[in-house]
């Protein structure tokens, strides 16, 4: 698994391209020749960019599921929904169709952020919203999430 670092901004043209930061395209060196795939989020309006390798990953984990469960069959339905396989050109483009588009509301002004092992895809709007912590303390969701985690025999998390 490579992790991905940084978040980036860009703006999106006439025909729903965005051009690629260069940072960002050369963490993903490795994965241009395999392809990307690219899909809606499932708790957050925006987009998530998956490199192949990650998603034939993450589709592993899925097809162990079993399909003869009702809430498997949905859940396999709705989190493959508008999955797209795209490239990034040899301009540094990524074209986002229009379905997905109109899913993220992105409209001028991305921003590129890194998940881990995958890049979300915001408008810079709904991305400023999200950040800001107008719905959710940011420290109480660390202590939550993070608080109980001591794998490293450093002390730190």
């Amino acid at each position: 698994m490579n992790t991905i670092v940084g978040t980036y901004e860009c703006k999106v043209d006439a025909k729903g391209r965005l051009m690629m930061p260069a940072p960002l395209k050369k963490q993903l060196a490795s994965s241009l020749q395999d392809g990307f795939v690219l899909k809606r989020s499932v708790f957050q309006p925006c987009l998530e960019l998956y490199p192949m390798e990650e998603w034939n990953l993450m589709m592993q984990k899925i097809n162990k599921l079993n399909r003869f469960v009702k809430k498997n069959n949905d859940f396999i339905r709705r989190f493959t929904a508008g999955v797209k396989v795209v490239e990034i050109d040899a301009l540094g483009r990524l074209l986002v169709p229009k379905d997905l588009v109109a899913f993220s509301s992105i409209s001028k002004d991305v921003v590129f952020s890194s998940a881990v092992n995958i890049v979300e895809i915001w408008d810079k709007d709904l991305y400023e919203k999200s950040i800001s912590g107008e719905d959710m303390d940011f420290a109480d969701l660390a202590e939550e999430v993070m608080g109980n985690i001591n794998d490293d025999d450093n002390g730190i998390s």
